[in-house]
């Protein structure tokens, strides 16, 4: 029977189990043998981070032609207006082309949402703003790339949902286990 893990994956933390550096990885908070990350999150990413120890359902949360879909909820630097929110839904290009439309609205901070360790930097001059984002792609600093594009720098990214699973009152560097779909199932 295969394991599937959902983590919360705490700021700093590199989204793989070994450091030749010695940073901080996922060993430093899942003893468990042979699972690896179904997808991945950049070090200064934060949230869910799905983990398995069976290739074929890796591939298929990982592997974008699944079209799995993936939420975030990103602070940005600057107000959005509807243009910069309607460049999403279009599809921006950037330098590695053109990527899929993909949703984004303006919401309040979310609730429960956890102090990040260490803090976004505050300036009094520059407001700043909370997206959703929702894309069934997940490119190298994807979302990241597309908040800069329309002129609005991301300042914290957490992704509470892939696909079916969700943070749900999860603390940073704290994960449960899930049953796994069967793989006749659509994940």
């Amino acid at each position: 029977m295969s394991r599937l893990l959902i983590f919360n994956k705490p700021y700093g933390v590199l989204c793989q189990f070994t450091d030749a550096s010695g940073r901080a990885t996922l060993k430093d908070f899942i003893d468990v043998p042979d699972v690896y990350a179904a997808g991945r999150l950049d070090r200064d990413s934060e949230g869910l981070v799905v983990l398995t120890d069976d290739g074929r359902l890796q591939a298929r949360i990982a592997n974008p032609r699944h079209e799995l879909e993936k939420h975030y909820w990103v602070q940005v630097e600057g107000a959005p207006d509807r243009s910069a929110l309607e460049a999403f839904e279009r599809g921006l290009t950037l330098n590695d082309g053109p990527t899929s439309p993909a949703k984004a609205s303006v919401i309040e901070e979310p609730a429960g949402l956890w102090p990040r360790d260490p803090p976004i930097r505050f300036r009094r001059e520059i407001p700043t703003a909370w997206l959703e984002v929702r894309l069934r792609e997940g490119r190298n600093r994807q979302v990241r790339r597309m908040t800069a594009q329309i002129g609005l720098p991301t300042l914290r990214l957490v992704r509470f949902r892939v696909g079916p699973w969700s943070l749900e009152n999860l603390a940073p560097g704290e994960w449960r286990e899930e049953k796994p779909p069967r793989m006749s199932t659509p994940v």
